[in-house]
């Protein structure tokens, strides 16, 4: 930290310790990269991506997808500790995952209007659509294991989660989907009729939006965990979830955190055990390292 005069931006002193350190800094050391990917459809999308280190482009990697995708957040933002995976325990790029996470078409970027009221009752359709067609890209990349694609997201990030495995599960092979919306009829109306409009007039779509429309095309390993005392999504989700899955004996894991809410993180060893079950999951069913 430094103390420095506006607007000259000279640091008090005469000194400009903190912008000469990052004129200094080797930006070719970082294997943190800011990227753009444009899909078949002409659709261009700001990413980043975490790479293994020491990447050798003549093995094939697995890919880890971070996502959100809703109209409330924007997650590709050029800020210290961005791609920073807190339910990890461990180096993901120490490990040998490709670690990426893709803003589409509604999310809050400064993009101009047409980009931000794109997704107006479209969430879970046009959100979902966009981050398939830029995996369908990247994909394409000659060091990506296609046989080892994971997605993972809490909250809104939980429900894109469900969705990518259902819509697309020749594309996303494992998924961890932490506090999701399964039904958007069941989300409270303050956010989700501001994006989706009256269900009495757009019912239709909440339905096409929703993960539990989809949830009979599971084919890819799914871990589902939701606290019982969840109070933004409520619990109830999860059950009407679990009923759908059982009723088309789609095999999935679940974990239900007794009486924790949307942040999973009260009682004692709750932290540690999210990140461990997260982690030996990942390991499991997408297993790191270039091969």
């Amino acid at each position: 930290m430094e103390w420095v005069s506006l607007p000259s931006h000279v640091g008090l002193g005469g000194q400009n310790r903190v912008a000469d350190a990052v004129t200094r800094a080797d930006k070719n050391a970082s294997n943190i990269e800011f990227f753009t990917i444009k899909t078949r459809e002409g659709v261009e999308m700001d990413a980043w991506m975490q790479k293994p280190k020491d990447l050798n482009k003549a093995k094939k990697y697995p890919v880890v997808f971070y996502v959100y995708t809703e109209p409330w957040g924007q997650e590709v933002r050029d800020v210290y500790g961005i791609t920073d995976n807190k339910l990890y325990s461990g180096d993901m790029s120490e490990d040998g995952y490709l670690y990426i996470c893709i803003d589409n078409r509604g999310t809050p970027a400064p993009k101009g209007r047409e980009w931000r009221k794109s997704i107006y009752r479209k969430i879970g359709m046009l959100n979902i659509n966009d981050q398939a067609k830029a995996a369908e890209e990247i994909l394409k990349w000659s060091y990506v294991d296609t046989s080892r694609i994971a997605v993972w997201g809490w909250s809104g990030g939980g429900t894109a989660t469900l969705n990518l495995m259902f819509q697309y599960p020749g594309i996303y092979k494992t998924g961890i989907a932490i506090a999701a919306v399964a039904n958007q009829l069941t989300y409270d109306n303050i956010y989700q009729e501001r994006y989706m409009g009256d269900p009495a007039v757009s019912l239709t779509d909440y339905i096409r939006g929703s993960p539990i429309t989809y949830a009979k095309n599971l084919t890819g390993n799914l871990l589902y965990i939701h606290g019982t005392g969840d109070d933004n999504v409520h619990y109830q989700n999860a059950e009407m979830l679990l009923n759908e899955l059982i009723k088309y004996n789609r095999q999935f894991q679940f974990m239900a955190y007794p009486n924790r809410t949307h942040n999973i993180n009260e009682g004692e060893g709750t932290d540690l055990h999210l990140k461990t079950l997260y982690t030996e999951y990942l390991k499991r069913y997408c297993p790191p390292g270039g091969k």
